[in-house]
């Protein structure tokens, strides 16, 4: 799901609260942007391709933060958290199911494609398909830290983020049957 990416990148964003708390909020917003701005290949171009980078991701995103830590601003620190998020969102496509409308069916053999490998990663399955039990078990956990570190509108908008993600889990396995033709053919 979009939203335990999202999670993902807050929960790792949530250290600035500790270290650096004058930019936890903006480390925050540009972590969920950056966690699911890869998922923006759905409009554009091939879902999982064209704005995922599992391996050349990491080129920019350890440069960034790395700067971060070393020159700590606004620019920096939102700038490291959006490729970290961009990047570990990537990374973990390949931990899920393959690139398809039902994935519980098991049917693709590609989890996310890899530029630098010139080929596509095979999925891992260790959360079966987005909107699986486990993937909102998932998405509860990693949202636990965001809830325990933000308040206010960060905290809001984890909230609101872990309440579609029940619905979506509730609905999953009937999405395919609802999702418009144009999508389907970029699958």
């Amino acid at each position: 799901m979009n939203t335990t990416h999202g999670a993902i990148g807050v929960a790792m964003a949530s250290v600035t609260v500790l270290v650096l708390p004058e930019f936890a909020v903006v480390a925050a917003v540009a972590a969920l942007l950056g966690s699911v701005f890869p998922d923006l290949d759905l409009l554009v171009g091939t879902h999982r391709k064209t704005l995922h980078f599992p391996i050349v991701g990491w080129v920019l995103a350890l440069p960034a933060t790395v700067w971060a830590a070393l020159a700590p601003s606004l620019v920096s620190v939102g700038a490291a958290f959006f490729a970290l998020g961009a990047t570990v969102h990537a990374v973990t496509d390949a931990v899920g199911a393959g690139h398809e409308l039902r994935p519980w069916e098991r049917t693709s053999q590609q989890a996310v494609y890899a530029h630098a490998l010139g080929r596509w990663i095979t999925p891992r399955r260790w959360v079966r398909y987005d909107g699986a039990p486990e993937d909102l078990a998932l998405m509860g956990v990693v949202t636990l830290p965001v809830l325990a570190l933000y308040d206010g509108v960060v905290r809001n908008v984890m909230l609101a983020a872990l309440g579609v993600s029940v619905i979506y889990t509730a609905i999953r396995k009937r999405m395919p049957e609802l999702t418009p033709d144009w999508i389907k053919d970029s699958e």
